[in-house]
This record gives C-alpha cells, structure tokens and sequence, in this order.
C-alpha cells in the first residue's frame, strides 16, 4: 500500500464500524472522532497527536496456516494497543495490518512515549516476532486541517518503514532556515501595502524578513519556522491579532516567540484584550520608524536569550521522557500532573511564574527516578526497606539534576525537591512542617497522590476517582496535606465529570 492510497484510505468514509479480527473500530468511526477532536482543540487550543501504526509479521505461528497465523498477529497487536492507550484514545483498524490512533491532547514528546511503550510491548511479548513502525504528526504544530496532520504521520511512518522498521518517527518539521544567522522577524497584515511599507522600515536592521498576511499563514509559518519576532497586525479577517497572539502563546512550541501588536485601537480596553492575549509589546499605526526599530532590536535580543533557556528545558524534558520509559505503570503521569496542578494553582489564584514552576515541576517532579533500578520501579508487590531507601532517595536526586540550571527553572526546584512532603513533617527528604512547605510543594503533594491513587499499578488496580479525593481528605484530617489544596482539586474533578 503505497502513502497516497494509505491516507485516502484513513480519510475515506466505510460502512462497517467494527473490525472483526482486531475489535476495534474502522474508518468510519476513526473519520467522526478526528473531526470532533479537531473542532474542540481548535476551540481550546489543545494538542492532539494522528499515530499510524503498520505491523510487520516476521514469523507466523506454526499453529495457525497463512492468512489465519497473519490474522492472529494483528488481532494480537490490536489488544496491546488498546491495553497501552488512555480511555480517552482511539484506536482504528484499516485492515492489511495498519492501525491508526487519536492521541487526545497529546503532543509530540507525550505521543512519542507512547508509541515507542506499544512497539516495545508488541516486539517483547509477541508469540510471532512481530514488530510494528509508527509515524506521528500533531495539530497544530505539524498542521491545522485533517488532511495535512494526517498526510504527515504517513510520511513519518514510511519514514519509519523505510529506515528498517521496528521504530517511531515524528513528522520532521521542514525548518526554513536562513542561509545566514539573521534574525527572522515575521510580519503580519492583510494589506499588501501595510507590508510593504513595513518591510521598508525594518531592512535597516539587517533581518530576514517574512511576511503573512492573515491569522492562519502565520500560526502556520511560526510553527514551521524558528521566528525571532512576530510584528502582527490587529484587525485582520478571520483570525485577528488577539486570537492570533493567544494562540502563539498558548502554544508550548511557541509561547516564547516575542509578539508585537500593531494596532489602531489606541482606547484602554483593547490594550488589555492585548494583554490578556499575551502580547510583549504594543506599537500604535502609523508606527513611528525609530520606535519601531528600537522596540524591534530589544525583543530580538530577548528571543535569543529565551532560546538557550528552551533548550534547557527541553533537555530535561526528555530526560524526564526517559523516566517514564523505563517504568510501565507511569505512561502519561508526569504531563497529567503538570497539567492538573497548574489548573489547581489557578483555580486558587497563583500568578504567572508559580504557575510556571508547576508546569515545569510537574514534568520534572520524577526525573529523580533515572537513578531508580527498573526493578524496583516495576515491582510487582510490595518494596522491601532497602528498596523504598532506593525510591525515596528521587527527590533528592532529581533537585541535584537540576540544580545546575537554577537561573532558568527557579522555584521548579523546590516542586522538584520537596513534593512528597507532608505538613506534619512525617515525609522526605527534608522533613519539611507546615510554612516550611511552600505552596507550590503543597499542590504537587496533592496531585501527585491523586494521580498515583487513581492510576493502576503492578500491585493493585486504581482507585476510584471518589474513593482517592475521599483518601486525601482523610490525610487532611490527619494534618498531613492542605485542606484548600484538596478542595480546589475536589471541585476541578468534579466540574470535569459534569461537563
């Protein structure tokens, strides 16, 4: 099956839902939810990631004769694949051994652990030597329509195919690089002569300049390409300024890109609609020349000084990554966590840099774990004293690991150290009572339980979502945790399950 017949096939509309062989959907089913998937993180800006998956049979049972034994195989990786997936995932069968999956708010870090936990089950338990490739690609960093998201993980998945199987690949983002090491600054207006006027103001500066001339070329092109600067107009058709800036920023891949607003709206509230958008700057229409070029040349410079702390960041991330690999119970946990405990903190009115701790803390809060033996990690009953010596001691090291890079994640640090603490001074590694705990450290206590309660574990399956919010006010009756911490918590999970 050749790419171009693969994605007609995943973009077709069938009349049979279910897959016989697999159990799971078809086609049609994968068709509705991709739509539905898509209009709703249009609306809230999620991420989600499109995995397909192809299945390479090696060696068929000797029970079974032919096409049967081939059967088997996929019917055997169609149940690894759903056992691996969240409820909130969908799996689809296309038939000749090639899976598709909707990886709701995933992005592609999320996603690519994963895929690479399903090819590692498939290729260490599979009776036949089967082995599967994936390709993924996310909207919107990889494309903002169906088609495009989709065409792009079945280029990664030949990609994979093609480089000897047995692998997961990312769609490879084209980075339209400079043949020098110019600054790129990206200006945006529906009218041509706006642009022209402003590409005339701003060649001084000796940059390489682009141009957009609505929301959605732009949300494209600074996805696709490393931009220094966004200059952006504010009424545009379609996607205006303020929603084109919100979205920038709400993009983890770019939240960074400095964004100047140019508008005409000189009144109060339309400054704080910018504002609230994330916008760095403003500069009012017709801009003045020597204004524009100063503000243009100070968020410049700051772009390149937020581009060594990202890769920073992203180093520890995949470190990060790299723990959750190596323990089979925890797929998912650190981004669920980090996800949850900053809407906690929000909820209770933390202001923008506790926020960010959280975000950053709560990816990180285990990366103490790579020193942790898989063993111990994946037991299967209870740790013996020596062993919880050996667990305990992550916290710990996960602070010494990102010690070094106190300047750029700050108060992670202390989220990253003392999360397992508890306000009675019963916990590790410090022993840390009441105030002595900040708050940050409070909400990752909290979360962290939840989350460790509510998911399956090699010794016993998760709790209900009732029974473990039940479990932490018990401790908050013992003193051990925040009683507001919990409440807020409470109050999140429960709007969640009515909406």
């Amino acid at each position: 099956m050749d790419r171009d017949t693969l994605v007609a096939r995943i973009l077709a509309k069938a009349n049979n839902v279910s897959d016989a062989a697999t159990g799971l959907y078809r086609e049609p089913f994968f068709r509705v939810i991709l739509s539905d998937n898509m209009a709703r993180v249009r609306r809230n800006g999620e991420p989600l990631t499109i995995g397909i998956l192809g299945v390479d049979v090696r060696s068929p049972s000797v029970d079974a004769p032919g096409a049967l034994a081939v059967d088997q195989a996929f019917a055997e990786v169609g149940g690894i694949i759903q056992g691996q997936i969240r409820e909130v995932d969908v799996a689809t069968h296309f038939g000749e051994g090639v899976f598709s999956l909707i990886l709701s708010r995933t992005g592609a870090e999320m996603s690519k652990t994963a895929a690479e936990r399903i090819r590692t089950v498939v290729e260490r338990t599979s009776k036949s030597r089967t082995t599967v490739s994936v390709g993924l690609a996310s909207f919107p960093e990889d494309g903002l329509n169906e088609e495009t998201v989709v065409g792009r993980a079945a280029d990664a998945y030949f990609h994979a195919t093609d480089s000897g199987g047995n692998r997961v690949f990312c769609f490879d983002r084209p980075q339209h690089q400079s043949p020098s090491e110019k600054s790129r600054i990206l200006l945006v207006d529906d009218d041509a002569r706006n642009l022209k006027l402003l590409t005339a103001q701003m060649t001084t500066l000796g940059l390489d300049l682009l141009t957009a001339t609505s929301g959605e070329q732009a949300l494209e092109m600074v996805r696709e390409i490393d931009v220094d600067l966004v200059l952006l107009d504010v009424m545009m058709p379609g996607i205006n300024g303020f929603e084109t800036c919100r979205r920038i920023k709400g993009n983890e891949a770019t939240r960074k890109v400095p964004v100047i607003l140019l508008t005409a709206l000189d009144d109060t509230k339309s400054r704080l609609q910018g504002i609230e958008a994330g916008a760095d700057d403003f500069i009012s229409k017709p801009a003045n020349k020597e204004e524009l070029l100063a503000r243009t040349r100070s968020l410049v410079r700051v772009k390149k000084l937020n581009r060594d702390l990202i890769s920073l960041e992203n180093a520890l991330i995949s470190l990060a990554n790299a723990v959750e690999a190596k323990d089979n119970y925890t797929l998912g946990h650190t981004q669920r966590v980090s996800t949850l405990a900053v809407a906690v903190g929000a909820s209770i009115g933390l202001g923008d840099t506790d926020l960010q701790a959280l975000r950053l803390g709560g990816i990180l809060h285990d990366v103490g774990k790579i020193g942790v033996p898989e063993a111990v990690l994946n037991k299967p009953g209870p740790l013996s004293e020596e062993e919880w010596v050996l667990m305990r001691s992550h916290a710990e090291l996960g602070y010494k690991i990102c010690l070094p890079l106190l300047e750029s994640i700050g108060p992670a640090l202390d989220v990253i150290r003392h999360h397992h603490e508890k306000l009675d001074g019963s916990s590790y590694p410090d022993g840390l009572r009441g105030n002595g705990i900040s708050r940050m450290a409070r909400i990752m206590a909290v979360v962290d339980c939840y989350d460790a309660m509510i998911t399956d574990r090699p010794y016993r399956a998760g709790m209900s979502k009732a029974k473990a919010l039940s479990s932490l006010r018990e401790d908050v009756a013992r003193g051990r945790l925040d009683g507001q911490v919990v409440d807020a918590l409470e109050k999140l999970v429960m709007d969640r399950r009515r909406s």
